[in-house]
Parts: C-alpha cells; sequence; structure tokens
C-alpha cells in the first residue's frame, strides 16, 4: 500500500505526465516510453489539461481526514453495480459531510475492449470540470456502449449532455494526451495491489469487489478512528 500513498491526493501521487512516465519507466502496448523520452517528458513543464482532469477526479473537503481511492473500470459490471447500489449512499453519508475524500483512478482490463476508450472521455471531461457528470453518464448508459462497434457516437452524445465544450473535448479525445495519466493510473495501481475492479483503497487497507456500504462503514469509521488517536 505504501507503493500508492494512499494519505494523499491524487494530483501527488505522480500520476500527472511529466512525473509518472519518469517514476514509474513502465511499458504498455498503449504507451511505450522510452528512457530518453521518460528523461525529456520529466524536464518538461507539466502538462495544465492533464493536472485539470487529475484534480477533476477528486471530490470532497480539502480537509477530510481520510481519503478513499477508486480503482474502477467504466466497462466493468461489478463497478457498475457498486455505482449503482453503493456510490450515492457512500457520497451523502462520508463526502458531503467531509469525513472523506474520494478520488477516482482508472484501471481499464485488457478484457474490456472500451474502457480504455471511456477512460480517455472521462478524463477529457475531467479537463472542463466535467469528470463526475461524465462519469456518472458512462456508468449509467454501460449496456449501450459496451458491445457496441464503435462507441464514439455514445460518448459524444453524453459528454454534449454534460455541458463541455465539444470541440475542445474532441480535441482532447483526438490527441490522445490522457492515454499516458489512465496508463499510469493503471501501472500505479497494480503496484500498490490491485489486481481486480472494484478496488478500494482505505487507509492501510485494500477492498475488492463491489463492496456494499456496510463493508466499507466497517474500514472507512475504524480509519477515522485510528486517524484521531495517531493525530497530533
Amino acid at each position: 500500500m505504501t507503493a500508492f500513498q494512499v494519505n494523499r491526493p491524487v494530483a501527488a501521487f505522480a500520476l500527472a505526465l511529466s512525473l509518472a512516465c519518469a517514476q514509474t519507466g513502465n511499458k504498455s502496448s498503449e504507451t511505450t516510453t522510452t528512457r530518453t523520452d521518460t528523461a525529456r517528458v520529466a524536464k518538461a513543464p507539466p502538462d495544465s489539461n492533464i493536472t485539470r482532469a487529475d484534480l477533476a477526479r477528486i471530490q470532497g473537503s480539502p480537509t477530510a481526514p481520510l481519503w478513499v481511492i477508486e480503482v474502477s473500470d467504466f466497462q466493468c459490471p461489478y463497478c457498475k453495480q457498486w455505482h449503482d447500489q453503493t456510490y450515492n449512499a457512500f457520497i451523502n453519508q462520508y463526502v458531503k459531510t467531509g469525513k472523506v475524500r474520494l478520488a477516482y483512478v482508472n484501471f481499464p482490463l485488457g478484457i474490456h475492449a472500451h474502457a480504455f476508450p471511456a477512460a480517455e472521455a472521462a478524463m477529457c471531461a475531467g479537463v472542463q470540470n466535467k469528470f463526475w457528470p461524465m462519469h456518472d453518464s458512462l456508468f449509467a448508459s454501460q449496456g449501450r456502449w459496451e458491445s457496441s462497434a464503435d462507441p464514439q457516437a455514445t460518448f459524444d452524445s453524453l459528454a454534449r449532455a454534460t455541458g463541455v465544450d465539444m470541440a475542445r473535448w474532441r480535441d482532447c479525445v483526438q490527441s490522445g494526451k490522457m492515454k499516458p495519466l489512465i496508463q499510469a493510473d493503471h501501472d500505479r495501481a497494480s503496484q500498490a495491489g490491485v489486481g481486480a475492479t472494484p478496488s478500494f483503497m482505505i487507509g492501510d487497507q485494500l477492498l475488492t469487489g463491489a463492496q456494499p456500504l456496510s463493508d466499507m462503514q466497517r474500514v472507512i469509521d475504524s480509519a477515522l478512528v485510528k486517524g484521531k488517536k495517531t493525530s497530533p
């Protein structure tokens, strides 16, 4: 768990392109970075679009004492199950009350053909601070696009409904600029011990599966109590 530093915000996880590529050094079919490229990227100034997208998938009070990291795949049926059955109650009980900050980390599985482009659609919406509306729409419409030969028309429709500037959103998607960030999400979550979706990092605990709120409550409440005992 220490590899992912779950007590720090997503922006500090080195998920942004410049730092993530430099620190992970991982290669994949989606983003292959040579050592020379890594060194060059690490010295380059951070892309403001990537920084905005990174921060946009965080919700909750900056003073919340506990982070919950949701590691998820937009095409995963169990991720949709958790979203449909637990997400809203979790948000109302813990995020809106200032107890927890929630961060979404992308973990597109290779068995899901459209998981990676769905993540791109969401992160590009995040550039315009529309990550969470797009997140909700992708899960709500999963049955429409998961078996589609080309889901892009559906993603376009969902993005338009969130109110994004479509020209900017399409430019972001077509440029592929979110690919390294999404791959860095996947790689660093994997390094932290994640192997399935959805998974939840809560304090020093890793929960896997579409957890009911009652099971999450025990871990979250325990972490909150532990945090109070260790705080100065």
